[in-house]
């Protein structure tokens, strides 16, 4: 298998667009941003979708025709595009930045930056995903779920965040939520002006 052509994953992505949005950064907060995701997670999602492991029918039927290749050539498109920066509720950013940073260890939840970074970037080598700039609608719902005992798969990795998100309360989830929302290093930022 050779490694994903973004240029080949452009087209092949262009009905990820109606979604995601045609750059990754998808409008409707429903949807996850996948710009700047790595191409190894956008790859194990969609094999994941493919296989009925992680279940969604919009996913499945876009998912099934797709070739491990075209997986990886849309996986390197995504991977090549930035996210843009939303915007945390300042109310919930200093509990949502203590769970992102510290945890609780009282509750045993680890840090989330201890996986996916301290600035949200994910770790690709691990395979897990980048949050910076996530919507916090996707956030909110897709840790609810995991809370409420939705997996996305049946191999070690993906029983990790289930098993964080059932030790954390519905305050919890909204702050992390938001705060991951607006969390961006500092070359998200667009220039400044003069």
């Amino acid at each position: 298998m050779k490694p994903g052509d973004a240029t080949a994953g452009q087209a092949k992505a262009a009905v990820c667009g109606a979604c995601h949005g045609m750059d990754g950064n998808s409008s409707d907060a429903q949807y996850p941003k996948l710009a700047g995701q790595s191409e190894q997670y956008i790859v194990r999602q969609l094999t994941d979708f493919k296989a009925s492991k992680r279940q969604n029918p919009i996913m499945l039927g876009m998912a099934t025709p797709l070739s491990t290749q075209d997986m990886h050539d849309v996986g390197a498109y995504f991977a090549s595009k930035t996210p843009l920066p939303g915007v945390a509720d300042q109310a919930l950013v200093e509990k949502g930045e203590t769970l992102f940073r510290q945890g609780d260890s009282t509750r045993g939840i680890p840090a989330c930056m201890a996986c996916h970074s301290i600035d949200g970037r994910g770790n690709p080598g691990a395979m897990y995903p980048q949050l910076t700039s996530q919507h916090a609608q996707y956030i909110q719902a897709t840790l609810k779920a995991w809370h409420d005992g939705t997996t996305w798969g049946d191999d070690a990795h993906a029983q990790i965040m289930p098993t964080i998100a059932k030790k954390l309360d519905a305050d919890d989830i909204a702050a992390l939520s938001s705060y991951i929302e607006g969390l961006h290093s500092a070359d998200t930022q667009p220039a400044a002006t003069p």
